[in-house]
């Protein structure tokens, strides 16, 4: 009996130990998702048939921020915005995507920006302190999907708001 407890209990942290948190539920389809240079994830997520759209982030092992949370009205909340110049380098070309939201006193801005003149991608995550102001950028390591379907889909507001 005890040692079958104790395998019980070494199972258990096992499962433990290797269990990571879902940043996007089985209902849901991640649309854009980064993981940032120190480890943290960041997903925006939405309901497959577009009932929401939903921000997490956080650890492997814990969801630090959730918003709005999964109700009808989340698409409301957030803002999209772009600026697309083509041409290449020698127009300077350009396709800058953002995402923005405000939670708890803090602006929130997911971006994806890409420069031809450096031939340069930046993803990642500015947030601002809407009280003092200051700004911290949080910069991916990795990046999967776009924001570009915001576009043409209609699910999001289309804002002219852009952000360095």
């Amino acid at each position: 009996m005890r040692k079958s407890a104790i395998l019980l209990f070494a199972l258990l942290l096992t499962q433990a130990l290797f269990a990571q948190v879902s940043y996007t539920l089985k209902n849901e389809e991640a649309i854009f998702s980064i993981e940032t240079k120190t480890g943290k994830i960041a997903v925006l997520s939405k309901d497959k048939s577009n009932k929401y759209i939903v921000y997490r982030f956080g650890s492997k092992d814990k969801i630090e921020l959730e918003y709005p949370g999964k109700t009808q009205d989340s698409w409301k909340k957030f803002k999209y915005s772009f600026y697309f110049r083509g041409g290449g380098k020698a127009n300077e070309g350009m396709d800058l995507n953002y995402i923005a939201f405000e939670n708890n006193g803090f602006k929130y801005v997911i971006y994806d920006t890409y420069g031809a003149v450096e031939n340069s991608a930046e993803s990642g995550i500015l947030v601002t302190n809407l009280k003092t102001s200051k700004t911290s950028t949080i910069k991916a390591k990795t990046k999967k999907g776009t924001l570009i379907d915001f576009r043409e889909n209609k699910l999001l507001e289309i804002s002219d708001e852009l952000y360095n």
